[in-house]
Order: structure tokens, then C-alpha cells, then sequence
């Protein structure tokens, strides 16, 4: 079994718990990882070069998935456009790319922990997750745990991710923070940010996202 892993912080929590998962499963001898941003692991899946990964939602829609997501409620700090910049895809992205161009949001995009430690630190910046719930009330869903197999054992990693509070250990959290330059205290506000459950309302913004972009 091969996991697409994206290392950045907001699926921190979901790391932790897929290590503890893996050692306490007969997982722990067949589950490998490779490495990427969004847009390639993106790529990779598609091309099933991994069996399992968080994919974009935008290249989501095909294939299945178990609910669980990225979610943004509201604000979610680590997508955003810096608009006093000259318009510019992140190239890492793909599902950020699209959310700007439906929203007619002009300036440089920015997705993931650079674009979190920019909002931390600058005034410059346009929320894309707030700029969406401002205008549809809806959360935004950036991502879905999506596989090619093994139904049983993603069903099993949503409930049980679910239904615990996955707490990060010092250690783990001050090599995030070494790794991004972000205070361990701002990564766990900044978590606080980020909902998993792909519940009802989510599933109305995944859906509106979707017809708007078949729209424009």
C-alpha cells in the first residue's frame, strides 16, 4: 500500500495518528509513503502510482473517497492571495487556483505553509476560504482522503481519525516548527482552523464549488 503524503501543517494531526495506526495494524509491514505537494501527489494518484492520498478536490470528483477532507469553516490562514502582488497560480496547488478564479480574486496565490507563515506575519493577504463562507455561508473543502482500493481500511482510518482527539507530541511539533518557522504555539492555533469531517454542510460546499466551476 502505497500513501501519498503531503507534509504540510494541516494534515499534521492526521500524520500523528496514521503512525500510531500503521504500528498497532498489520498496516505497519506494507503501508509506504511518497512524498509531494498537492498538485503532484495529485498527479501520481491519478496515475496510480500511489493507492491512497488526500487529493485536491478539484481532481477529487472521479474517484472515491471516505469523509474525511481539508475543511475550512471559515478562515482558514494557509490559502490566500496577496493582492498587492501581479496574479500568479501557486504551482503547488490545484484546487486554490480555481477557488481565486471563481471568487475574481486578482493577486499572487499562495497555498499551504509558506502562505500561512505570509498571513502570520503581513496585513497583505485575502483569505480565500473566509472570501467563500462570506459569499455562500458554506465551508470550503480542499481536499478528500480518496483511494483506488482497499475500501474496508480507509472506512476504518475515517472512523476511528474521527472519534479522537489526535494530540501531537512535543517533539513532533517542534521539528514542524524547525521544518516551517512557525511557532509551535501558532501551528496549534492555526490547527484549530481545520476540520477533517466531511459532514453535511461540507458536502454543500463541495457541491457548489463544483457547479460553479463547471459554470465558468
Amino acid at each position: 500500500m502505497v500513501f501519498g503524503k503531503i507534509e504540510y501543517l494541516n494534515l499534521l494531526p492526521f500524520h500523528v495518528f496514521m503512525k500510531r495506526f500503521t504500528k498497532s495494524s498489520q498496516q505497519s509491514m506494507s503501508m509506504h509513503y511518497k512524498r509531494g505537494v498537492p498538485s503532484h501527489i495529485n498527479e501520481k494518484f491519478i496515475k496510480r502510482r500511489v493507492d491512497a492520498a488526500f487529493i485536491s478536490s478539484i481532481s477529487a470528483q472521479k474517484y472515491l473517497n471516505v469523509g474525511l477532507g481539508i475543511i475550512a469553516k471559515k478562515e482558514v490562514l494557509s490559502v490566500i492571495i496577496v493582492p498587492s502582488e501581479p496574479d500568479e497560480k501557486d504551482q503547488e496547488s490545484a484546487s486554490s487556483n480555481v477557488l481565486a478564479k471563481i471568487l475574481n480574486i486578482q493577486g499572487k496565490v499562495l497555498i499551504g505553509d509558506k502562505a500561512l507563515k505570509h498571513s502570520l506575519s503581513s496585513s497583505d493577504y485575502i483569505d480565500l476560504a473566509k472570501e467563500w463562507n462570506d459569499k455562500y455561508n458554506l465551508p470550503f473543502v480542499f481536499a478528500l482522503l480518496c483511494y483506488h482500493k482497499k475500501q474496508k481500511l480507509f472506512t476504518s482510518i475515517q472512523r476511528r481519525f474521527l472519534s479522537q482527539k489526535v494530540k501531537i507530541p512535543q517533539y513532533i511539533l517542534k521539528k514542524a516548527s524547525t521544518r516551517t518557522g512557525i511557532d509551535a504555539k501558532e501551528i496549534l492555533k492555526y490547527l484549530d482552523y481545520i476540520s477533517y469531517d466531511l459532514d453535511t454542510k461540507a458536502r454543500l460546499g463541495l457541491k457548489k464549488f463544483y457547479i460553479l466551476n463547471k459554470q465558468g
